[in-house]
Protein backbone atom coordinates (compact mmCIF):
# COMPACT_ATOMS: atom_id res chain seq x y z
CA UNK A 1 0.00 0.00 0.00
CA UNK A 2 1.13 3.52 -0.81
CA UNK A 3 -0.81 6.27 0.88
CA UNK A 4 -0.33 9.81 2.07
CA UNK A 5 -2.44 11.61 4.67
CA UNK A 6 -2.13 15.35 4.11
CA UNK A 7 -3.88 18.70 4.11
CA UNK A 8 -4.54 20.12 0.65
CA UNK A 9 -4.37 23.62 2.15
CA UNK A 10 -0.94 23.04 3.73
CA UNK A 11 1.87 24.57 1.67
CA UNK A 12 4.44 22.26 3.28
CA UNK A 13 2.41 19.16 2.40
CA UNK A 14 1.94 20.41 -1.16
CA UNK A 15 5.66 21.14 -1.52
CA UNK A 16 6.69 17.70 -0.25
CA UNK A 17 4.18 15.85 -2.45
CA UNK A 18 5.38 17.82 -5.49
CA UNK A 19 9.07 17.47 -4.56
CA UNK A 20 8.70 13.68 -4.24
CA UNK A 21 6.72 13.41 -7.47
CA UNK A 22 3.80 11.69 -5.77
CA UNK A 23 1.37 10.64 -8.47
CA UNK A 24 -1.48 8.25 -9.08
CA UNK A 25 0.45 5.33 -7.59
CA UNK A 26 -0.32 6.85 -4.17
CA UNK A 27 -3.72 7.07 -2.53
CA UNK A 28 -4.07 10.61 -1.19
CA UNK A 29 -6.36 11.46 1.69
CA UNK A 30 -7.00 15.09 2.56
CA UNK A 31 -7.64 14.79 6.30
CA UNK A 32 -9.74 17.95 6.34
CA UNK A 33 -12.31 16.72 3.83
CA UNK A 34 -12.03 12.97 4.55
CA UNK A 35 -11.63 12.51 8.30
CA UNK A 36 -9.27 9.88 9.63
CA UNK A 37 -11.15 6.80 10.82
CA UNK A 38 -10.36 4.99 14.05
CA UNK A 39 -9.15 2.04 11.96
CA UNK A 40 -6.77 4.24 9.97
CA UNK A 41 -5.40 5.87 13.11
CA UNK A 42 -4.96 2.51 14.82
CA UNK A 43 -3.11 1.21 11.75
CA UNK A 44 -0.81 4.27 11.85
CA UNK A 45 -0.19 3.68 15.56
CA UNK A 46 0.64 0.01 14.95
CA UNK A 47 3.30 1.08 12.43
CA UNK A 48 4.56 4.08 14.43
CA UNK A 49 4.56 2.49 17.88
CA UNK A 50 2.57 5.21 19.63
CA UNK A 51 -0.15 7.81 19.14
CA UNK A 52 2.18 10.40 20.62
CA UNK A 53 4.55 10.03 17.66
CA UNK A 54 1.62 10.96 15.38
CA UNK A 55 0.58 13.96 17.50
CA UNK A 56 1.45 17.50 16.45
CA UNK A 57 2.22 19.94 19.22
CA UNK A 58 2.45 22.67 16.57
CA UNK A 59 -1.31 22.72 16.09
CA UNK A 60 -2.89 26.02 17.09
CA UNK A 61 -5.40 24.03 19.12
CA UNK A 62 -2.59 22.65 21.31
CA UNK A 63 -1.89 26.03 22.90
CA UNK A 64 -5.49 27.27 22.64
CA UNK A 65 -6.74 24.35 24.74
CA UNK A 66 -3.90 24.63 27.24
CA UNK A 67 -2.75 21.10 26.47
CA UNK A 68 0.92 21.93 27.04
CA UNK A 69 0.14 22.25 30.74
CA UNK A 70 -1.49 18.80 30.93
CA UNK A 71 -0.08 15.30 31.25
CA UNK A 72 -1.42 13.54 28.17
CA UNK A 73 -1.45 9.76 27.76
CA UNK A 74 -1.87 7.52 24.70
CA UNK A 75 -5.68 7.53 25.00
CA UNK A 76 -5.64 11.34 25.10
CA UNK A 77 -3.47 11.57 21.99
CA UNK A 78 -5.74 9.12 20.15
CA UNK A 79 -8.92 10.97 21.12
CA UNK A 80 -7.49 14.38 20.25
CA UNK A 81 -6.29 13.29 16.80
CA UNK A 82 -9.69 11.76 16.01
CA UNK A 83 -11.49 14.87 17.29
CA UNK A 84 -9.36 17.52 15.53
CA UNK A 85 -7.52 16.79 12.27
CA UNK A 86 -4.87 19.44 12.94
CA UNK A 87 -3.48 17.30 15.76
CA UNK A 88 -2.11 14.79 13.23
CA UNK A 89 1.53 15.49 12.47
CA UNK A 90 1.67 15.69 8.70
CA UNK A 91 2.16 14.55 6.12
CA UNK A 92 1.99 10.86 7.01
CA UNK A 93 3.20 8.47 4.34
CA UNK A 94 2.60 4.74 4.48
CA UNK A 95 4.72 2.92 1.92
CA UNK A 96 4.74 -0.86 1.74
CA UNK A 97 4.12 -1.31 5.47
CA UNK A 98 6.50 1.42 6.60
CA UNK A 99 5.37 4.74 8.08
CA UNK A 100 6.97 8.17 7.69
CA UNK A 101 5.64 10.98 9.88
CA UNK A 102 6.14 14.71 9.53
CA UNK A 103 8.05 17.09 7.34
CA UNK A 104 11.63 17.16 8.57
CA UNK A 105 14.36 17.04 5.94
CA UNK A 106 15.49 13.65 7.28
CA UNK A 107 11.95 12.22 6.97
CA UNK A 108 11.50 13.54 3.43
CA UNK A 109 14.88 12.06 2.44
CA UNK A 110 13.83 8.68 3.94
CA UNK A 111 10.55 8.79 1.96
CA UNK A 112 12.46 9.56 -1.25
CA UNK A 113 14.83 6.65 -0.60
CA UNK A 114 11.91 4.27 0.06
CA UNK A 115 10.12 5.35 -3.13
CA UNK A 116 13.34 4.79 -5.11
CA UNK A 117 13.66 1.17 -3.92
Amino acid sequence: MRKVYHLSTCDTCKRIIKELGIGEDFEKQDIKTAAITTEQLDEMKALAGSYESLFSRRSRQYAARGLKDQQLNEDDYRSLILEEYTFLKRPVFIIDGEIFIGNTKKTVEAIAAKIAE
